[in-house]
């Protein structure tokens, strides 16, 4: 099956209006693919490096000279942790060529870790460069009515794609493997990659929980900021979301800490060994899990608007609140059952913050009225009107 990533258009926006744009995604998430979909119609024509092979690095043995000689082709850097020096000599490029009147267009950099990658890149090439990222295949990339197979096999491309649920879970788990043996010494060469790995595991099994930090720290036996450092890592490499709690209400006792999600339901799915629906459907993570499907795929829909958990001390609670300019416009409640109900701290909460626009998400295809002023409404359908916001 051939896939359109939506992020083709905003790909070929931004670099129509910026000199450079960073590519942000976990690795295995199809940056490279979206970038060579972009090639074959770009203008002006590209050229390609992969800086994890030698060859291309050898290439930029005389960085300046090469990337020069290039003339007005989009050249295309992928993997560029591994020559983090190169955003000094594109900006002399970009500075030089801005002069010349050509202003956008000129370099397009492929990275996986995002925060190291934004930091190299904004204080080197501050005011030259835009961010633009990449996630996982989400729900109105893929049809409606097969929505169950992108939440058991989550959305990185190969595994979605996979011949069968059995291979599906086997690229999974050789993916697992293959960013503790490989990725977590590249970018966090102190962190023992098999603690990460158990800590991402336990995450997986505490979907969605609230972030206890002593309590990760004691049952991985170190201590509470080692345990922060590695959640900052998988957040870094943008497999764990981080969901800020909504801390507006002055008036209200809330709840200050975090939600955790593996930001992947097939992660999460291979993670527990759960290999096919049926597996899925008689694990405790069952509604975790869809919830986090939900919640990532919700805000891919609406980079706009600020995502967070709401949760007061007196049970008031909304899963997914959306916000602009500090206002909350979007209460969230998220269940995995055809015949959907709504709580009452959900209403609560809603009225607490003023929220007119309700939704309860829940699989199916019908958009209906239920109580407390909210609409049952499916994943893809919500998502569609909330890009409209």
């Amino acid at each position: 099956m051939m896939l359109r990533r939506s992020s083709l258009d905003a790909l070929n926006l931004a670099l129509q209006e910026s000199p450079a744009v960073v590519l942000l995604g976990p690795r295995q998430v199809g940056k490279t693919t979206l970038a060579l979909t972009l090639a074959e119609s770009w203008p002006q024509g590209t050229t390609y490096l992969d800086l994890e092979r030698p060859a291309d690095r050898l290439r930029l043995a005389d960085a300046d000279a090469f990337l020069r000689a290039q003339g007005s082709k989009l050249v295309i850097l992928d993997e560029i942790h591994r020559m983090p020096d190169l955003f000094e000599v594109l900006r002399g490029i970009i500075d030089e060529r801005r002069r010349a009147g050509q202003r956008a267009g000129h370099f397009l950099v492929l990275g996986s870790a995002s925060l190291d990658l934004m930091r190299q890149s904004s204080e080197t090439l501050a005011g030259r460069i835009a961010y633009l990222e990449v996630g996982p295949i989400h729900a109105l990339e893929w049809p409606d009515t097969d929505l169950d197979a992108l939440w058991l096999r989550g959305g990185f491309p190969e595994s979605l794609l996979a011949k069968s649920d059995a291979a599906s879970l086997r690229w999974r788990a050789n993916f697992v493997r293959s960013y503790l043996q490989r990725d977590v010494p590249m970018f966090a060469p102190r962190l023992p990659a098999e603690s990460v790995g158990r800590l991402w595991t336990m995450l997986a099994h505490q979907q969605g929980a609230l972030l206890q930090q002593s309590r990760l720290a004691s049952s991985l036996g170190v201590s509470s900021p080692t345990v922060e450092r590695y959640i900052d890592l998988l957040v870094d490499l943008q497999l764990v979301r981080r969901l800020r709690p909504w801390s507006g209400n002055g008036g209200k006792r809330l709840v200050k800490m975090p939600k955790l999600y593996v930001r992947d339901s097939g992660l999460v799915h291979a993670l527990l060994s759960l290999g096919d629906l049926d597996a899925l459907a008689g694990h405790p993570v069952c509604g975790p899990s869809y919830e986090g499907f939900c919640i990532d795929n919700l805000i891919a829909a609406v980079p706009g608007l600020q995502p967070y958990s709401y949760r007061s001390h007196a049970g008031a609670e909304i899963d997914l609140l959306l916000e602009r300019g500090g206002r909350p416009l979007v209460g969230i409640e998220i269940k995995r059952s055809s015949a959907p109900s709504l709580s009452k701290g959900f209403s609560i909460a809603c009225d607490d913050l003023n929220i007119e626009q309700r939704y309860l998400v829940y699989p199916g295809q019908e958009i209906f009225p239920t109580r407390y002023g909210t609409q049952a409404i499916g994943l893809a359908a919500l998502m569609r009107r909330l890009g409209r916001l």
